[in-house]
This record gives C-alpha cells, structure tokens and sequence, in this order.
C-alpha cells in the first residue's frame, strides 16, 4: 500500500515537472532573446497554446477512462485544469503587461475593436472558479453544486477554441483542429452517457 502511494506520487510529481516544462523553456528562450523578431507575441502566442492544450489534456482524460475502463487517468485531472490555468495566467498577464504596458486606456480601447480578446477574457474568467474550487475542500463543500460548477469547462474550453479561430488570420488549420478534437471528445461522452442511461 506504502508502495503504490509512493509511485502515485512520484507519477504525479514527474507529471507536474513535464507539465512545467514548456513554462521553464519559455523562460530560457526569453532570457536568451531566443522568441524571433516579434518576442512579446511570440511568448504571448506560446502560452496561449500550451493554456489551450492543457485544457483539452484535461477534457480527454475522461474518454480516456472510457475507453480503457481504467480510473487512474482521472487523477491528473485536477493538475492538468491547474496547468492550464497557470499558462492561461501568465497568457493574459504578457498581454495586459508587456503588450500593453499595464495601460488602462489602452485595455479599454483595444477590447471593443477586437472580439477575441472578449471571447479571451470569458475564458479566463470562467477559469478562475474552477481553479479556486479544484481543491477537495470545496469539493466536499459544494457537494452536487461542484460537479455542475465544473461543466464550465466545457463552455472554457469551446471559448478558447474561438478565441483562437478569430485571433488567426490566415491559417486556422490548428484552431479547427482543436475544435474538431473537441467534438470527438464531447462525443464519446455523449455516447457513453446514452449507453449508461440504457444500462
């Protein structure tokens, strides 16, 4: 029993460290003027994807589960919302601050002329409660209220999915990908939901 704790864990930790990964690159490429022409957009662009798909890493755990019928995906479940989180943090925090040097006036002005930031900003706003709740505490507090709380991930991550498609220009290839990875995986749920209820 000690054992399998102890492998869980260093599973866990070992998870957490890759997860971090990307974060710790992202630093030493800005550190080393690494990030091209355009750094700023680029490290903005960067955190962005990987907030992104941290969030669908966490939607595909689920079908993951279903189609193993193996539990223990659903561990790094809550890691894997908190990962996206801290990049979606960090995403609109190089945004606010390095893009448009903490102005206000400028925050305000840019918002009405560009949809994707509003549809950006929605994401992250319904973000913040998943991640304040994710802890066992108001797990146990909200009781049933916590499960539905947290469907918002759904609505999170199709909004960052369009957040996406608008904010290219040119190439939407991956922002589709995305959203039609989304619907494989909305869809096994789907499925598996139906064949529950027949059961």
């Amino acid at each position: 029993m000690v054992a399998a704790r102890t492998t869980r864990r260093l599973l866990k930790g070992t998870v957490l460290l890759l997860g971090m990964l990307p974060f710790l690159l992202l630093l030493q490429a800005t550190i080393n003027d690494q990030l091209g022409a355009n750094p700023i957009q680029a490290l903005h662009f960067s955190l962005g994807d990987w907030a992104l798909r941290f969030l669908m890493i966490g939607l595909a755990l689920t079908p993951i589960k279903i189609i193993t019928q193996q539990a223990w995906p659903l561990r790094y479940r809550r890691m894997m919302g908190l990962l996206a989180f801290f990049y979606a943090s960090l995403h609109v925090l190089v945004y606010l601050v390095l893009d448009l040097s903490g102005s206000w006036t400028a925050f305000m002005d840019e918002v009405p002329k560009s949809p994707y930031i509003l549809v950006g900003l929605l994401t992250y706003l319904l973000l913040i409660p998943l991640a304040i709740t994710s802890i066992k505490y108001f797990k146990k507090k909200l009781g049933r209220r916590w499960f539905t709380l947290h469907k918002l991930v759904y609505v999170a991550v199709l909004s960052a999915c369009l957040h996406y498609l608008w904010l290219v220009k040119l190439d939407v290839s991956q922002p589709l990908l995305y959203m039609g990875l989304l619907g494989i995986l909305l869809s096994i749920r789907v499925v598996n939901s139906y064949r529950n209820r027949g059961a």
